[in-house]
């Protein structure tokens, strides 16, 4: 699924070429699209006719359009699949398309959103006075919003009780990161997936988010990560920071800083990828790697 750089992405190319449009019209044309939607697809078109498009906004993984006229906001869920495409409104239909908004302008462009496994959609959500949609307002400030708390997360994390990885991934703590980005700033900070999360220190705590951010904006500087035409961007270009990771998914592939076999292991209905010698596990789990 998207993270925050490939969320980025997308955010700005929507307050590029969407943000201050106003919606004239809005096709739904699968029920599934507008599931989160509850009174459904004809009351979703109906509440976005004639509204402003505000600034699109992003926090961690999670991207809404706020209604600049109106106490709401369009919030996206990209799933594994979703696309917001900006497209001229003569393109072909894309086989997958699921919802076509269409705006009071001139440009000749129209917002598609395309999902091929309908796991993701779109909602309207009334929000909170700091702009939240309300369904989203537990979500934690992302590592690079100016405003995220160094040391709450710090705290948070020594009360956690948990593991590093799972920390990380607890988007009530910290946004934005998953998976992918979890490997990867775990790996530049020499760090296994499984180092309790009550014996970081301060300086260790601030060492990881440096790397965190590092991670993250080296992939926006691409475009973020794409493994295939899944995720692309606005105008449907692929990211291409695949090919700079160093840890994710390169199982048996030589680590890029002592040369030792990079490792996978299942955890949490995903895969873990570290390297056995740079990423030391914890005593309880060195027992477990040996035995596996």
């Amino acid at each position: 699924m998207p993270e925050l750089p490939e969320v980025e992405v997308v955010r700005r190319g929507l307050e590029r070429w969407v943000s201050g449009r106003v919606v004239t019209d809005v096709d739904v044309l699968h029920p599934r699209a507008v599931r989160r939607h509850l009174a459904g697809g004809p009351d979703f078109a109906a509440r976005l006719k004639g509204h402003e498009i505000g600034e699109a906004r992003r926090r961690g993984k999670y991207l809404w359009l706020p209604l600049a006229d109106s106490p709401n906001a369009i919030l996206a869920h990209l799933g594994m699949s979703g696309q917001l495409l900006v497209q001229p409104e003569d393109a072909p239909d894309e086989k997958h398309l699921r919802i076509r908004v269409r705006f009071d302008d001139d440009l000749g462009t129209e917002l598609r959103f395309v999902d091929q496994r309908t796991f993701g959609g779109l909602s309207l959500h009334g929000t909170t006075a700091d702009g939240l949609p309300d369904v989203i307002a537990h979500i934690a400030r992302d590592p690079l919003d100016p405003a995220f708390d160094e040391e709450a997360f710090h705290q948070g994390l020594r009360r956690s009780r948990t593991t590093i990885k799972r920390a990380l991934l607890n988007q009530s703590l910290i946004s934005g990161v998953g998976n992918i980005y979890a490997d990867e700033a775990l790996w530049r900070a020499k760090l296994h997936y499984e180092r309790p999360t009550a014996t970081f220190t301060r300086p260790r705590t601030t060492e990881l988010l440096g790397h965190i951010r590092d991670v993250m904006n080296a992939a926006l500087a691409v475009g973020g990560t794409s493994f295939d035409s899944l995720y692309v961007n606005v105008n449907g270009e692929s990211g291409y920071f695949e090919r700079s990771l160093d840890a994710y998914g390169r199982e048996d592939e030589p680590c890029r800083r002592c040369g030792t076999p990079m490792r996978r292991r299942p955890w949490m209905n995903r895969s873990s990828y570290f390297c056995p010698r740079c990423q030391r596990p914890p005593r309880p789990a060195r027992q477990r790697l040996r035995t596996s």
